[in-house]
C-alpha cells in the first residue's frame, strides 16, 4: 500500500469515528454533484496535523471542525457541498487539548495556511475561513493574528467560542447549563491552566485565547457571525468581538442572531443560512 493510500484509509475511517459524536458536528447536507476526497496532506508530525482536500478548482475554503478543543467532528458532508459549489475545500484537523494546550491549536492553523499555500492552485489569494465553535474560534482568532498581518480574506464563524474567558465566567455562574458548565471546562484545558488561580503568565495566555486581543483594524479578515437566541454559547462572543474589530477599524462585519438554539454546525440547517454563507465567501 502506497503512503498517499495508507493515508487516504486513516483519514475515511476516521470520519467513520468522528461521525458517532453529534454534539458540535455539523449534519450532512443533501448531496449534490459532490466531489469525492482528493488527497491528504501533512502540515506537521502530528497524528492530527493533515489536511482532507475536496475539489481542485476553485476558491481555497478552509474548514475546523467544533467540538471543545477536544475532539473531532465531521465535516465532510459540508465539505463535499462547498466543494460542489465551486470551492477547493481543506478539511483541516489541529492538535486537541488532550495533545498541547493553547496556543498549539492557533499555531496549527496558520501552518497548515502555510501548507496549503505551498501548492500550486489556480487562485493564489488568501483562503477563506468557515468554522464552527471551536473552530469558529481559531477562525476568527487567525483572522485577526498578526499584527495586521492577514492570513484570511474572509471569516465565517459559526457559534464561535470568540472569548473562552467568558465561556469560563458564564459555566460558573448559578444555573449555567450542563453545555455551559462543560465548555467552562473545556476552556480550562485549553489554557492550561484556571483563571481564578493561575498567575501572570496563566493570564497571559487567558488574554491571548481571546479573538479580540488581536484586532487591528481593517486589514484584518471581514467577519461573519452567526449564533442562534438560544445558543449555549451566547451572541454577546461574537457582539464583543464585533465591537473590538470596529474600534479598531474594520467594517465588513455581520453578525446574525437566528431564532432557535441550534450550535455550530446545525445553524447551516436554519432555512436559507446555507445559500447566505455561500453568497458571503463568494462576495469575499
Amino acid at each position: 500500500m502506497t503512503l498517499r493510500r495508507a493515508l487516504l484509509t486513516l483519514a475515511l475511517c476516521g470520519s467513520l469515528l468522528s461521525s458517532s459524536v453529534a454534539a458540535e458536528a455539523a449534519p450532512e447536507p443533501e448531496a449534490s454533484r459532490a466531489p469525492e476526497l482528493l488527497e491528504v496532506l501533512s502540515y506537521g508530525s502530528h497524528p492530527r496535523q493533515t489536511i482532507t482536500v475536496y475539489g481542485d478548482r476553485g476558491p481555497a475554503l478552509v474548514l475546523l471542525h467544533g467540538g471543545s478543543w477536544a475532539r473531532d467532528t465531521d465535516w465532510s458532508g459540508w465539505a463535499r457541498w462547498f466543494a460542489a459549489r465551486g470551492f477547493t475545500v481543506y478539511e483541516t484537523d489541529y492538535r486537541l487539548t488532550s495533545d498541547a494546550v493553547w496556543p498549539a491549536q492557533r499555531d496549527d492553523v496558520l501552518s497548515a495556511l502555510r501548507r496549503i499555500a505551498s501548492r500550486r492552485l489556480p487562485d493564489t489569494r488568501r483562503p477563506l475561513l468557515l468554522g464552527s465553535s471551536a473552530g469558529g474560534h481559531l477562525a476568527a482568532s487567525v483572522g485577526a493574528y498578526g499584527d495586521g498581518a492577514t492570513y484570511a480574506r474572509g471569516v465565517v464563524a459559526l457559534s464561535p467560542v470568540a472569548s473562552p474567558y467568558r465561556a469560563w465566567a458564564d459555566g460558573g455562574r448559578p444555573g449555567a447549563s450542563k453545555q455551559r458548565r462543560a465548555l467552562r471546562e473545556a476552556a480550562k484545558r485549553l489554557a492550561g491552566c484556571s483563571p481564578d488561580r493561575g498567575g501572570r503568565v496563566c493570564w497571559e495566555r487567558w488574554g491571548d485565547l481571546a479573538a479580540k486581543s488581536h484586532a487591528s483594524g481593517p486589514r484584518d479578515a471581514p467577519l461573519y457571525l452567526v449564533h442562534s437566541a438560544g445558543d449555549f454559547v451566547p451572541p454577546a462572543h461574537s457582539a464583543e468581538l464585533a465591537a473590538a474589530q470596529r474600534r479598531s477599524g474594520l467594517r465588513d462585519i455581520t453578525v446574525r442572531t437566528l431564532p432557535g438554539s441550534a450550535h455550530g454546525g446545525p445553524l447551516l440547517k436554519t432555512p436559507g443560512l446555507a445559500d447566505d454563507v455561500l453568497r458571503w465567501l463568494r462576495a469575499h
